[in-house]
């Protein structure tokens, strides 16, 4: 019998691997949604940012967030997380200070896959990022996660869409679904035909991944987002023996 050392003092139970912290915000989260648990393919910790809504990150972009994000993944930390991602972009904004506190990865926007698609497209084609707003994504948020000088990026904003900024941004109380689908791929395919030199496309918004496929299918093209990346951190955390045959 394997004999097992407690290295988390603070733990109580064990299994999360991925901690995800969640804006103050309350609106239906389909499947597919970072910030609905059946999402995944194992189990994951939430935590509510108290007081962090969408007004404050988006648009006010309110610097006294920072010690309320860090307290939060510290809490997640304690109970025993591997990783600490977020479910919003623009959680962007705090990633460097969040990562800088703790001692698990920290990889808190969608938006720290944009230098690992440049490099794998190379300076031909360009990415296009669709947003939950496009107008707030500004310079500084890419910059804070790595993004160079030069990057072909394609900005396409879901903010004048009526579903998805009713149900999402302004927070109505109920959410149709495939009405939002069908958006998101109008709107793919608008920023597919204005930039046809397009190698990819991001989805930046936490709420937009259960439309990928249909995106997807739409464009014909690789679509990156919130889930790709939380697949592929979790991949590198609990890896898994190989069977097979010769």
């Amino acid at each position: 019998m394997t004999v097992l050392q407690q290295t988390n003092p603070n733990q109580c139970f064990y299994g999360d691997s991925i901690g995800i912290l969640v804006l103050d915000v309350k609106y239906p989260c389909v499947p597919g949604n970072v910030a609905n648990a059946t999402t995944y393919d194992f189990p994951v910790r939430y935590k509510v940012v108290k007081n962090a809504s969408t007004e404050r990150l988006l648009w006010e972009k309110d610097p006294t967030l920072i010690q309320p994000f860090i307290d939060a993944a510290k809490e997640l930390q304690d109970e025993g997380v591997k990783a600490i991602t977020g479910a919003c972009g623009f959680m962007a904004l705090f990633q460097n200070q969040v990562a800088a506190k703790l001692e698990v990865p920290v990889f808190l926007s969608s938006l720290l896959q944009v230098p690992f698609i440049n490099q794998m497209l190379g300076s031909q084609k360009g990415i296009g990022v669709i947003s939950a707003d496009a107008s707030a994504l500004t310079p500084d948020l890419f910059r804070a996660v790595g993004v160079t000088e030069g990057t072909k990026i394609a900005l396409a904003g879901m903010e004048n869409q009526p579903e998805f900024s009713g149900a999402i941004l302004k927070r109505k109380g109920s959410l149709d679904s495939q009405l939002i689908e069908t958006e998101v791929v109008a709107v793919a395919q608008k920023l597919k035909k204005a930039n046809p030199d397009l190698g990819a496309i991001l989805l930046e918004c936490s709420d937009l991944p259960p439309y990928a496929h249909a995106v997807q299918q739409a464009v014909q093209l690789p679509v990156f987002d919130f889930i790709s990346m939380i697949n592929h951190v979790h991949a590198a955390l609990i890896q898994r023996p190989y069977q097979g045959a010769m």
